[in-house]
């Protein structure tokens, strides 16, 4: 069952519905049914640190010269 994310167009409020076979959400403020789908990002859980980009050098490759830094190319 999807998980999304709506914005009501009536009051403005913003929820998330676990969408069910033949149910419709609506509003939980003002039971509105008028509502706009919202774009939204999925969290991912994991054991390691997270990593950041400030973990990379700042330097170019020095074998090809690549702005991404020392072992980004396929040259190495």
């Amino acid at each position: 069952m999807p998980l999304f994310e709506y914005e009501c167009r009536g009051c403005g409020h913003r929820f998330e519905y676990l969408t069910r076979e033949s149910q419709s959400p609506a509003c939980p403020s003002c039971q509105g049914a008028e509502l706009q789908k919202l774009m939204s990002v999925f969290a991912a859980q994991s054991s390691s640190p997270a990593k950041s980009f400030a973990d990379r050098p700042m330097s170019a490759c020095g074998s090809c010269g690549d702005p991404r830094g020392p072992g980004a190319c396929s040259m190495n």
